[in-house]
């Protein structure tokens, strides 16, 4: 997966496997990093990196379901050189467990995610947010997103990186994966692995004159912080749905929140998203497109 990435094409195969960290002695796991983008860039999926916090912290704890992930991201994760995660357990109860999860790569931390994992009870009392009620993902319209197994399709708009594309800030994104992982923290980690993907663009739907397609090159972006909370339990067959609202950006940051219901209409998992979006500093222009943060 770390070569020749003109050869490769992402698949939600391949992807699973990244997710899939390997342990490296105490409380340390290692994983790679995957492929290029079709952009080219050589910057690591934030949101990977989560996903793969959150299976390395289900197998410290076998015994218990991961319930949130909260990641700060630091540095960018390179294309390239394996990552390697090592866990700082603050907590380990019956009930629940807590593991901050510090990431580096090339001898540098880039990130740290504080993972809580927990045993699900029955309930006292229950109740979720709705699903939206939006068009099936048959009347969506087609996003290109390639990955073999995935397809994705987005609700009232045809290109979420046109700075043409002007309506409320949010964003309604039908998500469909074969295969559905079997494992609850391959699930989990695929669910989290789709929340940072569009909650830029969220915000920038709201400005006339500009989108994702001027990021990195007129436009500084990047996602700085994302949390995610599951809600057992996480099964579903058929599409996803992933509700983004961006309900404020000013002074160089946004903030999206979001929810992921299945087709049926259970809520699987709740995120929030902060991300920079800036002036592109002079500075950057040294800096090759394909690498930066």
């Amino acid at each position: 997966m770390t070569t020749d990435s003109d050869q490769t094409q992402w698949s939600v195969d391949s992807l699973l496997d990244l997710f899939d960290v390997q342990g490296d002695g105490a409380d340390r796991f290692v994983a790679e990093t995957g492929i290029a983008g079709q952009d080219g860039r050589h910057v690591v999926e934030g949101t990977q990196v989560v996903a793969q916090a959150i299976v390395a912290v289900a197998k410290r704890f076998p015994d218990k379901s991961v319930r949130s992930a909260h990641a700060v991201f630091s540095r960018a994760v390179a294309v390239g050189p394996p990552v390697e995660l090592v866990l700082d357990v603050i907590s380990e109860g019956r009930s629940t467990a807590t593991a901050i999860v510090a990431v580096h790569q090339n001898g540098r931390r880039c990130l740290s995610v504080t993972v809580l994992a927990d045993v699900p009870t029955d309930d006292v009392i229950r109740h979720h947010l709705p699903r939206p009620d939006v068009v099936a993902p048959a009347d969506a319209n087609p996003c290109e997103m390639p990955m073999a197994g995935r397809e994705v399709r987005i609700v009232d708009v045809v290109d979420v990186n046109s700075p043409d594309e002007v309506g409320p800030p949010e964003l309604y994104a039908w998500v469909y994966y074969e295969p559905i992982p079997a494992r609850d923290d391959l699930a989990k980690a695929l669910i989290a692995y789709f929340t940072g993907h569009l909650g830029i663009s969220t915000t920038m739907r709201a400005h006339p004159g500009i989108g994702t397609s001027q990021a990195h090159l007129t436009v500084s972006t990047a996602p700085m912080s994302i949390s995610v909370a599951f809600h057992e339990p996480v099964r579903w067959d058929g599409w996803l749905l992933y509700t983004h609202e961006s309900t404020q950006v000013g002074s160089g940051m946004s903030y999206v929140r979001g929810a992921v219901h299945s087709e049926e209409g259970e809520l699987l998992a709740s995120f929030g998203q902060e991300a920079l979006i800036r002036p592109l500093r002079t500075s950057d222009t040294s800096i090759d497109a394909r690498s930066r943060f």
